[in-house]
C-alpha cells in the first residue's frame, strides 16, 4: 500500500538529495504550465503509464513520488495505486500537489516547448 506525504517532507527529501523519482501525473499541458523543479511528466491516463514509469525509474524498488494538482485531484492517488498494483515497493503520493507546493512558497518551474509561444 502506498503512503502519502506533505510538501515539507518532499522539500526535505529534495534538499538532502535523497534518491527518488518525482513524477507529475497530470497531462502535458498542465505540466508545461507549472511543475515542481526536477520532476518528470508521465500522465496517469496514458495507456502505457506503468511501462513509462518503469523505464524512467529503472527499478521497481526505487522510491517514486507522484503528484498532481491538489488534495481534491484524484490523478496522483490513482497513479500511486496503479504503481502499487504493478509491484512498485516504495510509492509515495504527495497528495497536496501543486496547490500545497505553491502555498508553501516553494519554487515552480514552467516552460513552453519549441514552436509554442
Amino acid at each position: 500500500m502506498f503512503k502519502t506525504m506533505d510538501a515539507g517532507t518532499l522539500k526535505r527529501m529534495m534538499n538532502r538529495h535523497e534518491d527518488f523519482v518525482l513524477i507529475n501525473v497530470l497531462g502535458e499541458d498542465a505540466f508545461e504550465k507549472e511543475h515542481i523543479p526536477g520532476s518528470d511528466n508521465v500522465p496517469v491516463d496514458s495507456p502505457d503509464f506503468v511501462t513509462e514509469v518503469e523505464r524512467l525509474v529503472g527499478d521497481t524498488t526505487r522510491r517514486v513520488v507522484v503528484y498532481c494538482a491538489s488534495k481534491t485531484c484524484q490523478a496522483s492517488p490513482t497513479a500511486a495505486r496503479k504503481l502499487d498494483e504493478a509491484g512498485f515497493t516504495h510509492v509515495l503520493d504527495f497528495e497536496g500537489g501543486m496547490a500545497e507546493w505553491k502555498g508553501a512558497g516553494y519554487d515552480v518551474a514552467s516552460f513552453a516547448p519549441a514552436g509554442r509561444p
